[in-house]
């Protein structure tokens, strides 16, 4: 299924249940994000802010930012509680601690570099392989994900107060296909840059 058909079936399941479902489903688009695929959330957030559900702007504005925050940190905490728990092989966790010494930053900051080029998906499995910290990691991911999402819920609701609705929902779907847009952009570039770094650390081995 792909990463729009599984955010569709999930708001579509809660649809019914007017703010409360939009909340559920915004929940667990990043649960679901954090722990085994991506959802494109960003997308499904701004799609359920615009369906207004009679509430005002900053109410439902908060209560999705909370609910992105408390699922992207059940999230994070779900899969290194699995990940602590398994026997992970000697060679995995060299790969692991390779590939993040050639990061930007190799420790729990790299989560905020992380919101702007993802190069680090399964954010919780990696936090218990490089043995990070886990309340500075959480504390770094509560800081990225507040800042970005709402920022993003805040230009959504200055788009509907000074647009029309179709107006201010196009506007704002284009903004996050932009944002999504520039972060796949960025992960390439850093992804390629981090490949190129790992071959000349090889050839300078030799």
């Amino acid at each position: 299924m792909s990463d729009l058909g599984i955010g569709y079936l999930i708001a579509e399941l809660f649809g019914p249940l007017g703010a409360v479902g939009g909340v559920l489903c915004i929940f667990l688009l990043f649960f679901i994000d954090a722990v085994m695929f991506p959802t494109l959330p960003e997308l499904f957030t701004v799609l359920v802010f615009v369906q207004g559900y009679g509430l005002e702007p900053i109410v439902l504005g908060a209560l999705l930012l909370s609910a992105i925050v408390v699922g992207e940190v059940a999230g994070l905490l779900t899969l290194y509680g699995v990940v602590r728990r398994l026997r992970v092989p000697a060679r995995l966790q060299k790969v692991i601690t390779s590939y993040r010494d050639f990061l930007v930053c190799q420790d729990e900051k790299m989560i905020l570099v992380n919101r702007i080029a993802p190069v680090l998906p399964f954010m919780g499995a990696f936090v218990a392989l490089c043995h990070w910290d886990l309340r500075r990691s959480i504390i770094y991911l509560l800081i990225g994900g507040i800042t970005k999402y709402g920022l993003i819920l805040l230009l959504s609701g200055f788009f509907l107060a000074y647009m029309e609705k179709g107006t201010a929902t196009t506007v704002t779907i284009i903004m996050v296909l932009v944002v999504i847009a520039l972060s796949f952009v960025a992960t390439v570039i850093r992804k390629r840059r981090l490949k190129k770094g790992a071959c000349e650390d090889a050839d300078s081995t030799a």
